[in-house]
């Protein structure tokens, strides 16, 4: 028997039998759609090994390193590291400069630790110890 997407929505709003007393009428999300949406995309460009490898590469330099440089430290063609490095490039996590023929990048630890504080409040309701949001 197939159930058509009306009466799934309808049971999915229904309390079922003998819940009544531990479950909540009615839960609204406290992270909007634009917001959650904001996250997650930063969030997607961390959801990759390589790139977390690289993000870690870069965080442990002072000065911003060459991609020649990037690509050595990993089995990875240039391509493949490029394509990460523009991942993380466009989520606002990393930094490219070019000097003549190669670009340097350096992470962005303001942005990251955006991205921390933007977690800590909005997904997990956390506030400073101020008592303001972070």
């Amino acid at each position: 028997m197939r159930t058509g997407s009306r009466e799934i929505h309808k049971m999915a709003s229904e309390v079922p039998a003998g819940c009544e007393s531990c479950c909540r009428p009615q839960l609204v999300p406290g992270l909007g759609e634009r917001q959650a949406v904001r996250i997650a995309d930063q969030l997607k460009a961390l959801a990759d090994p390589t790139r977390l490898r690289i993000l870690r590469l870069l965080a442990q330099e002072e000065e911003p390193v060459c991609v020649c440089d990037i690509v050595a430290a990993f089995p990875l063609g240039q391509p493949t590291i490029s394509h990460h490095l523009r991942i993380l490039r466009e989520s606002g996590l990393v930094d490219g400069q070019k000097r003549g023929l190669w670009v340097h990048y350096r992470v962005k630890r303001d942005r990251c630790a955006e991205l921390e504080d933007l977690v800590r409040s909005e997904v997990f309701g956390e506030k400073r110890p101020d008592g303001k949001e972070f």
